[in-house]
């Protein structure tokens, strides 16, 4: 969407900013500048998604840190590396952390916009997994303890009669269970009930019909 197009350009050089700014805005962008790594990660806790071009080569911090920073607090925003001539080997590892492309100076406009376009992309791919992610949990929290363990066992490739010893309950029961929850998740097929449970998080890590840490242990009905 246009009010997520939002581009932050971190480069210690005054120019680079002002001339990447001045064409990614002229392009529909908004653009966010910092003059290093420091001041983006200072800013990364309040700012809003977009992409990351990162100069490699700065003071006090240079890209390839400042990418290990984001990772290690979580800051999932596609990076693109910005470099100088002979950086390339710089760049490759950057890339094997993650980067969507890099970038030598001085780039074209078609070469930067093509790379832009590509982190959205990233970007849209991630936000539409996190989606379907809270879409599943909520439907799944809408079933009963019970049902929930059969959907996990559905989820682990067992067949009823498996699931129904593993619950300590009946074959019948099992089937009935597995109608339930498929009426409740809305869907037609094991297929489409099985991509549900992958979204929220299913299998769960735990033994089969295991209470979940500190509650009281389930009904067997």
């Amino acid at each position: 969407m246009r009010d997520r197009r939002r581009v932050h350009l971190i480069d210690d050089e005054d120019a680079i900013r002002r001339s990447a700014g001045f064409l990614l805005r002229a392009a529909g962008f908004h653009v966010e500048t910092y003059a290093s790594g420091v001041e983006f990660l200072r800013a990364a806790p309040h700012i809003e998604p977009g992409c990351v071009l990162l100069d490699v080569r700065m003071p006090e911090m240079d890209g390839l840190a400042v990418q290990e920073r984001m990772r290690e607090r979580g800051i999932a925003l596609p990076v693109i590396v910005l470099t100088g001539h002979g950086d390339v080997s710089i760049a490759v590892r950057a890339m094997k952390s993650g980067a969507v492309d890099f970038l030598e100076k001085p780039f074209e406009k078609a070469e930067l916009l093509r790379a832009i376009e590509a982190g959205f992309a990233q970007l849209d791919r991630r936000d539409h997994r996190l989606d379907e992610a809270r879409e599943a949990e909520v439907r799944v929290a809408a079933l009963t303890a019970r049902e929930r363990d059969v959907l996990d066992g559905l989820a682990r490739g067992l067949p009823n009669k498996t699931i129904a010893y593993d619950l300590d309950i009946s074959p019948r029961t099992v089937e009935v269970h597995r109608a339930n929850l498929m009426s409740k998740l809305g869907v037609h097929s094991l297929s489409e009930a099985l991509r549900i449970a992958f979204a929220a998080g299913l299998p769960d890590p735990r033994p089969p019909g295991a209470p979940p840490t500190g509650d009281a242990p389930r009904s067997t009905t």
